[in-house]
């Protein structure tokens, strides 16, 4: 009498079909860092950038679920405040008949003037509307000292000008053909622009 064995398979072929080729997510972590000034980028506008601390302050986890919420709640924020700075800006230009009238009450209005009731938010879809804006020089400036940095780096200003300008010119002077003596691209060891 004999047993039937069930047919041999390969340990290496019963590892491949368990091996899934999806991948999903569950969690997601924060890292929080703290504003500092940032030498790294030139924003296109005067002053200082902003850059981060080297190392994190603190850590958050959230599930996928509580992240997108915590979003949510962020760029309706984001949002709101540029809806009052939109608002704020429209009174003072009313005030001012566009900028050709001077008006002190223009001049001493504020974002407190704004209420949240002469803005909407809630017919906005967030979504749609949120977009990383530039900030203006004394935004950064005010957000560099509320994370504490006390003494902003003047030198840093003055080679972000030379940057920006040095952009606005770009290529040589070269006009119908190419004098590689005299040819800032080809001195640079770069086709002639």
């Amino acid at each position: 009498p004999g047993f039937i064995l069930p047919p041999a398979t390969s340990i290496l072929k019963r590892q491949k079909q368990l091996r899934r080729k999806n991948v999903r997510f569950d969690q997601v972590t924060v890292y929080y860092f703290a504003r500092r000034q940032g030498f790294t980028s030139v924003p296109s506008q005067g002053g200082s950038s902003l850059g981060m601390a080297q190392r994190h302050n603190s850590v958050r986890r959230y599930t996928l679920c509580e992240f997108a919420q915590e979003q949510e709640v962020n760029h309706r924020e984001i949002l709101r405040e540029h809806l009052k700075e939109e608002k704020l800006h429209a009174k003072k230009m009313k005030l001012t008949k566009n900028g050709t009238v001077e008006s002190e009450e223009a001049e001493g209005l504020t974002l407190e003037d704004v209420s949240d009731d002469d803005i909407d938010v809630e017919n906005v879809e967030v979504d749609d509307y949120f977009f990383l804006q530039p900030l203006p020089t004394k935004r950064r400036r005010a957000l560099l000292r509320a994370s504490g940095v006390h003494r902003i780096d003047a030198e840093e200003k003055q080679e972000l000008r030379a940057i920006r300008l040095s952009r606005e010119e770009c290529g040589c002077d070269c006009r119908l053909y190419c004098d590689p003596e005299a040819c800032a691209c080809s001195q640079a060891g770069i086709k002639c622009q």
